[in-house]
């Protein structure tokens, strides 16, 4: 058993759209203009799962070739964050297995009735037919947007989230480790206890923060102005991420992406940042914002992604509810097309 990363060939990445029941209702036209750019993008790579509770009226949005590739199914939905609420793939050996944890809508911060019971009623329909397998969990409160996998046993995420009173209440490291191994197959957890950002929502995801590329590269978040609010914690991280060794004892490349500049809406500092890309079956998809530091960012990730395509999208809707591209995506794989892949 063991956790694909997710650079591992892909089946389809599931969006849940949002509507106009949601917290995107203000600007819910640019709202789903960012949906679209980002369900284009993927369209030009692998199939697309569009959730919503009346997909009939998204479907004029795309072309009768990209309607060839689109998987709609219609459920009632809270909002839009798939990362989260969305299945989480697990390889068990000649068995593609999607997992479905409990979803609390991040420590029990938002409703979250209609999401938590999403992936089972996808799975209760025949959704994910072309998987094998569905394991549902009662009693672990888990996000996706909290896991990084190196798809060699490696898992990395943050205390302050996979050990919040206001998910599990473990009372330590070794106790949610237990829980991680046997799910996922692990042979390790790194665990980050430094790094933060102002206006998020999530206790500390590991995909806002730092995040695998390969086996042996992580991308992570940098704050360069001292006078910031984040320039001592993202410090503090960035010197735990050097202390990390790989499997086999050497240090990770570390690259650093930029912290954007400070990004505000009603008056509060939004999560902006980098460390939110998505990788899809050749290319990655980055979230921009609108400033010099998108391109910094964008040709780091060049380097670390040297064989796949580079693509920016306008997330700065995504911030007003403080998340971003990575964040309202979820990927699935295959077993099957893993192993054509990577032989």
């Amino acid at each position: 058993m063991f956790l694909p990363a997710e650079w591992h060939k892909q089946v389809a990445v599931q969006l849940t759209w949002p509507h106009s029941q949601t917290d995107w209702k203000p600007y819910l036209v640019e709202a789903q203009q960012c949906f679209d750019a980002i369900a284009h993008e993927v369209l030009k790579h692998e199939k697309l799962i569009i959730v919503a509770p009346d997909t009939g009226i998204l479907r004029s949005r795309f072309s009768d070739d990209e309607m060839k590739n689109i998987y709609f199914f219609d459920c009632n939905t809270n909002d839009t964050w798939a990362r989260d609420h969305g299945g989480i793939t697990v390889f068990d050996n000649d068995k593609t297995v999607i997992c479905d944890f409990v979803f609390n809508g991040w420590g029990l911060k938002f409703p979250a009735n209609f999401d938590n019971r999403l992936t089972m009623k996808m799975m209760s329909a025949g959704f994910f037919s072309f998987l094998t397998s569905f394991n549902i969990c009662y009693t672990f409160v888990l996000e996706g947007g909290s896991i990084e996998s190196d798809g060699c046993g490696t898992l990395m995420t943050t205390a302050s989230c996979l050990l919040a009173a206001n998910r599990n209440d473990f009372r330590d490291t070794a106790v949610a480790e237990k829980y991680l191994c046997e799910w996922f197959g692990l042979q390790r957890v790194m665990w980050l206890h430094h790094g933060y950002l102002a206006g998020d929502d999530t206790d500390g995801h590991i995909d806002t923060l730092a995040r695998f590329c390969d086996k042996d590269t992580i991308a992570y978040v940098k704050c360069y102005d001292v006078e910031d609010e984040h320039f001592s914690e993202l410090q503090k991280m960035e010197d735990e991420l050097k202390s990390f060794k790989t499997l086999d004892g050497k240090p990770y490349r570390l690259m650093p992406l930029p912290l954007p500049p400070a990004m505000y809406y009603d008056d509060e500092r939004l999560p902006a940042t980098y460390a939110n890309f998505l990788i899809i079956n050749g290319a990655v998809l980055v979230p921009f914002y609108g400033c010099q530091s998108d391109e910094v960012a964008a040709a780091t990730l060049q380097t670390a992604f040297p064989d796949r395509e580079i693509v920016g999208i306008d997330c700065k809707v995504l911030l007003r509810q403080h998340g971003s591209l990575h964040c309202v995506t979820m990927q699935y794989s295959d077993i099957l097309k893993y192993r054509d892949y990577d032989s």
